[in-house]
């Protein structure tokens, strides 16, 4: 610690000096007298070192006592022994320079006074001296060694109290002996500030003499030091004589230095818990009675505005530690004042690593110890942290920003704290009793717990990924078991750290999918079970059991209603309805090695089941869908009402991260950089920008970015639907059966991004001093959903969402395909003819003819322009942009007429509907009737009754009359062969 004690001032002193060297101006002959006094006191103090080194240092070398404080001792004056030995070498040298400059014909030049030269290194070691010596000085060295009982030590004596010239017979030899080994060196300082002092007065004003006038400040302060370090040592030596053993063997260390004891400066502490305080340059001690208790400086915060009524007067300083509060009351202010001061200036230094040069002055007046510290502590009181150790940062005596908790049974939290508490982001290992492996918790803490956006890797290789409050899961989210045992996905919610409301469970041993309502972590209530093999079912459950009636879809399209087991077989009344219409009601059993058996009647009056039994949608009425994913909601609606705060953003609306390091690198984002996107999304740059988009073109292009973007909380809504969506419907999930319940769940993900968006709106508008727009009613609201939101939002359910479309219209679309089959065998002409398109209309002129070519079997030429136009309709997922491309076919068609008749053509219904099947037979488009119907289901509302209600009306007909073309031959044919 002493190596380091010098400032800046001394540095800054050392850096000056050596710019000036290369000038290299001779002194005149008063500095070369000023320089021989020089090198005679360096002589003298060269031959006094000696004599110190021969009567004293190797004397008492000579023998290492036998008893442990002895040895301990021992050790110390090892140490003195060296640093005098250094300072003697320094000394040696500076003196063979001097003299050799003395004794040549040279000019001196200012860099040949070793003392100024190389300031900075005699600074150093007379620090190192006198640091070690006054150790030395607080442990009784020189009274242990002074009671050496070896003969060596006995027949010395005689001959040092020879050189002892302080020695009488009233002093003591140890007295003697500290004095002798440090006044001769305290008096060689003087000498070296008289001596400069000196020959600053020859020098002219320059940089030699700022040189020089920085040096004799440097060696006043050395001088100042000196004689602090002793008074401080003498004064801890006291104490420590002073005290009991107990705590002297607890308590001294030679290196600690009383700074002041309430017995010099009286101050007490509150409720009587010390007789006396003691601070150290390192501890605060309060001692009471036969025990004490000491408190690290590094971990001390003075509070001087005390006002508590425990503080018996005004008088009061609040001291602050990591786990007790307590007040120390002086008796007048002039005593808060001194000891306020003492305190702040020790705390200082001891977050330095180092003490003041000079230990008192006015290098530390006027600053104040940091309020926010490093440090490593270990929590011994009844509390949270009990036995935990905490390295980290701190702030008025609680843990506060980042740090690290470690308890002794495994457990560790890495992550932010505030005042006290785990409070943002942090990382949690938790051990398994029973197992070699840890629980780790990845997650938003507030004041303490767990609560907001996180993921938990449990040590059973289960995933949890989803939100917590107060240490349990609770709101949306994703419980998943990655091990090849037994492997399921749970999404949904929680509540109390159990499944419970809506929620979807993917067995993957199974084959099979629960779409339904939950209750302390079984399926309760009513529940859709969708299986691999495609059959689906309906049904009541309890405590994981299914009760009551349901209703049972199968692949091949029969339907059954009534009770059934959960291996799917009938059992008790129940009605089965086949797809060519026979129903079959009554009782069904099945017996052990009988198979299905029933009794009851069977109807087969009927030619084909019912379309709406057969395309039965699941769910509607049992599963609401503004009930559906109400936890994800929440948390955006949690979020805006906080205010928006961008320290809590993650906390909210962190569910578009999917992977632990995904997480802990978007922390990192949060709080040092913002990414590399080209747009800054910051909170307060993002509701900055609302207020800026009022039209609509320049609203959907912002919606479209933030939505776009992972780091806008409308994008990061937008992703958490898009992971419930597709744990829902994707997969074992796309049943036909689900079509309407996911449609209308898509349609109201585009309302309730748009009310948050309104949300985020006000609230900007709130903070600008603005008001807020008046709310439009409900039908506007949702027009805007739909209109604004939905075609942004499309893209990212559209695979999904297609897909059952296809499977709803599967069986339309095969009619359509074999009709699309039939019709492309016949060539333009033919094909023209047959759909009884006006010979008036045919584009005659398109069919270019080649060598040996009949112009009747040309193929794919006529209304080329059309056909192609259309064929885009499955390129775009944006059922406007669909509905403008049927528009464009439309035109083509117009246009080409138009052509062929040589004017304006307005085409009537008469005419459309032959020339638009013509142009539908060849696009060839797969899936016509998912596509129609998916921009019927998804289109903007206020397009119904218009242009493109009635193209698509007309495109519609089209599908339907290719179909009952192939119907109707297919039932020819089945006439035929009957006959």
């Amino acid at each position: 610690m002493a190596g380091k004690a010098l400032q800046l001032d001394t540095i800054a002193y050392n850096a000056k000096r050596r710019r000036v060297w290369h000038k290299g101006r001779k002194l005149d002959m008063c500095a070369a007298e000023a320089t021989a006094s020089l090198l005679q006191a360096e002589e003298n103090f060269s031959a006094c070192l000696a004599r110190m080194d021969a009567l004293i240092f190797k004397p008492l070398l000579q023998s290492e006592p036998s008893d442990q404080k002895g040895k301990e001792n021992f050790k110390l004056f090892l140490l003195l022994n060296d640093q005098f030995q250094a300072l003697w070498n320094l000394t040696e040298e500076n003196y063979r320079i001097v003299k050799q400059k003395c004794s040549t014909s040279e000019s001196f030049c200012i860099q040949d006074i070793y003392i100024v030269w190389k300031g900075d290194l005699f600074l150093s070691l007379y620090i190192r001296y006198f640091v070690t010596f006054a150790n030395y000085v607080v442990v009784h060295g020189f009274e242990h060694a002074t009671k050496s009982k070896s003969e060596a030590w006995k027949h010395h004596k005689t001959v040092l109290k020879q050189f002892l010239t302080d020695f009488t017979s009233e002093t003591s030899m140890s007295l003697a002996l500290y004095t002798v080994l440090h006044k001769p060196i305290r008096d060689h300082v003087e000498q070296y500030i008289l001596l400069l002092n000196k020959l600053n007065e020859v020098l002219k004003e320059g940089s030699e003499k700022d040189i020089v006038t920085s040096a004799v400040k440097e060696y006043v302060k050395l001088k100042s030091f000196i004689s602090q370090v002793l008074d401080e040592a003498c004064f801890t030596k006291t104490l420590w004589k002073s005290l009991g053993y107990k705590f002297t063997d607890m308590l001294c260390v030679p290196e600690r230095r009383l700074l002041e004891d309430s017995k010099n400066l009286p101050i007490s502490a509150n409720t009587n818990r010390s007789d006396r305080i003691l601070l150290f340059d390192d501890v605060l001690v309060l001692i009471q009675g036969n025990s004490f208790q000491s408190f690290d400086l590094k971990l001390v915060w003075v509070d001087e505005t005390c006002r508590e009524k425990s503080a018996p007067g005004p008088y009061g300083l609040r001291i602050i530690t990591p786990e007790e509060t307590f007040v120390l009351t002086a008796k007048d202010p002039q005593m808060k004042a001194v000891w306020q001061w003492k305190l702040n200036q020790a705390i200082r230094q001891a977050l330095n690593g180092k003490r003041d040069f000079p230990l008192w002055g006015k290098t530390g007046e006027g600053t104040e110890p940091s309020s926010c510290r490093f440090f490593t502590y270990v929590f011994r009181l009844e509390s949270k942290f009990k036995s935990a150790s905490y390295e980290g940062e701190w702030q008025w005596g609680k843990p506060h920003g980042k740090g690290t908790l470690k308890w002794r049974d495994g457990r560790n939290h890495v992550g932010d704290f505030k005042e006290g508490l785990e409070h943002g982001f942090g990382i949690c290992l938790v051990p398994r009793r029973s197992e070699d492996r840890y629980d780790c918790y990845k997650c938003h803490w507030y004041e303490g717990k767990m609560r907001g956006y996180g993921i938990c890797e449990y040590g059973n290789d289960m995933v949890y990924k989803g939100y917590f409050k107060d240490d349990v899961r609770q709101g949306f989210g994703i419980l998943e078991n990655l091990s090849a045992e037994h492997p399921f996905k749970y999404t949904g919610q929680w509540e109390n750290d159990k499944k419970n409301g809506y929620g979807v469970w993917e067995d993957k041993d199974r084959g099979e999918r629960y779409i339904g309502t939950w209750l302390d972590d079984h399926r309760h209530g009513q529940g859709i079970v969708v299986t691999q093999s495609g059959v689906c079912y309906q049904r009541t459950f309890h405590a994981d059991k299914m009760v009551g009636s349901g209703i049972l879809l199968l692949e091949d399209d029969s339907v059954y209603e009534g009770n059934f087991t959960q291996d799917l077989t009938f059992v008790g009344k129940g009605k089965l309805s086949f797809a060519n219409g026979f129903i079959l009601e009554g009782t069904f059993t099945n017996k052990s090695g009988q198979g299905l058996q029933t009794q009851g009647i069977l109807n087969t009056s009927n030619e084909q089941l019912d379309e709406r039994i057969t395309k039965a949608q699941l769910g509607l009425k049992e599963f609401p869908v503004e009930k559906r994913w109400k936890g994800i909601y929440d948390q955006f609606l949690e979020f805006i009402h906080s205010g928006c705060k961008e320290e809590m953003e993650e906390s909210f609306t962190g569910f578009h991260i999917q992977t632990s390091k995904e997480l802990r690198k978007s922390q990192e984002y949060l709080f040092c950089q913002r990414g590399s996107e080209d747009v800054s999304w910051k909170t307060e740059d993002i509701l900055e920008e609302l207020v800026q988009h009022h039209e609509l073109g320049s609203l959907q292009s912002y919606l479209e970015k933030a939505l776009k973007s992972s780091l806008h909380p409308l994008g990061k809504l937008l992703k958490a639907l898009t992971i419930a969506f597709q744990a829902t419907y994707s997969g074992i999930g796309a049943n036909r059966h689900l079509l309407t319940m996911a449609q209308e769940e898509v349609k109201y993900y585009a309302k309730k991004i748009w009310e948050f968006y309104q949300g985020l709106l006000h609230l900007a508008l709130e903070q600008k001093g603005q008001l807020p727009v008046k709310c439009v009613d409900g039908e506007v609201s949702d027009q805007r959903a739909y209109s604004v939101v939905l075609p942004l939002i499309l893209p990212c359910f559209y695979p999904e969402l297609f897909m059952l479309y296809m499977l709803y219209h599967e069986r339309e679309d095969d009619l359509y395909c074999q009709g699309i089959v039939d019709l492309s065998l016949f060539p333009d002409i033919k094909l023209l003819e047959f759909l009884d398109v006006q010979k008036h209309l045919w584009p005659l002129k398109d069919l270019t003819l080649t060598t040996n070519q009949r112009r009747s079997l040309i193929k794919d030429k006529c209304f080329l322009s059309a056909t192609e136009c259309l064929q885009k309709l499955i390129t775009t997922v944006d059922p406007r942009e669909k509905l403008l491309i049927l528009q464009k076919t439309y035109e083509e068609i117009e246009s080409t007429v138009s052509r062929v008749v040589e004017k304006d053509y307005k085409l009537p219904m008469d005419d459309l509907l032959p020339l638009l099947m013509y142009v539908v037979s060849r696009a060839k488009i797969q899936h016509l009737g998912a596509e129609i119907h998916l921009i019927r289901d998804l289109m903007d509302p206020t397009n119904q009754g218009g242009l493109y209600d009635f193209l698509l009306t007309a495109l519609e007909s089209c599908y339907e009359h290719i179909q009952k073309m192939r119907l109707h031959q297919r039932e020819n044919c089945h006439v035929v062969h009957t006959s």
